[in-house]
């Protein structure tokens, strides 16, 4: 049994870190964050790297370990949140996809609107949310939720362990891409920082759709499964 718990919990700490680093995606938030913070000092950007990615690791951990009983209270279907949760995200990585310098993404516009004397002020919205972590990610992170309960408490509470500790890991990430954003990106340039931005995009993109997907084949199946039983 031990062993068993191990291996569900090492699968789970894989998946979520597998499903939910692409969607909030540190590396791609990060010249963002420093375009909203451009004047500030190293010093600030230090404690606002880790405001964030502490928020960011706490709204998705109350994601996961309640989202599924607020879908319950309001009467919202699993499929019906992986169907909205993958629009919302395919949505996103369309106008990542389509940014210009004509045209920059919504956030970006949040960006220059945005004092580095708010940015202190304000870690939580728009740093945080929608930034760091958006509604995308909170509708992913329910979903991760409610997969990774089990009729057995052992086994439930090893795989929301791992879930958790796979979070951490992606908060301390977030912290790293946030804290030394400009040293990494001075690396590759101007030109690859839009070409790893693009493939990004992209990326989010299939996987919105690939969550759509899902969710309708769920759908489907449950309109299947209820004319059978009509019959």
């Amino acid at each position: 049994m031990t062993l068993e718990l191990i291996l569900a919990a090492a699968k789970s700490f894989l998946f979520v870190f597998v499903t939910m680093l692409p969607i909030l995606n540190p590396a791609a938030t990060a010249p963002i964050f420093l375009s909203m913070t451009e004047r500030a000092s190293p010093a600030t950007r230090t404690m606002l790297a880790r405001r964030i990615a502490g928020n960011m690791f706490w709204l998705m951990t109350g994601s996961m370990l309640i989202g599924s009983y607020v879908l319950d209270f309001f009467g919202i279907s699993l499929p019906i949140v992986r169907i909205g949760g993958g629009l919302i995200l395919a949505s996103v990585a369309w106008r990542l996809l389509g940014a210009t310098p004509d045209t920059p993404d919504s956030r970006e516009a949040l960006a220059e609107a945005f004092t580095p004397d708010r940015a202190q002020r304000q870690a939580f919205y728009p740093l945080t949310f929608p930034i760091s972590c958006g509604p995308a990610s909170i509708s992913v992170a329910i979903t991760v939720g409610v997969s990774l309960h089990d009729v057995n408490l052992a086994m439930s509470l090893a795989r929301m362990g791992a879930a958790l500790a796979a979070l951490a890991v992606i908060g301390v990430l977030l912290y790293l891409a946030f804290r030394y954003g400009e040293r990494l990106l001075h690396l590759i340039g101007e030109a690859g920082t839009a070409v790893f931005l693009r493939l990004t995009a992209f990326i989010l993109l299939c996987l919105g759709v690939q969550i759509v997907w899902d969710g309708v084949h769920e759908l489907m199946l449950e309109l299947m499964s209820t004319r059978l039983a009509a019959l």
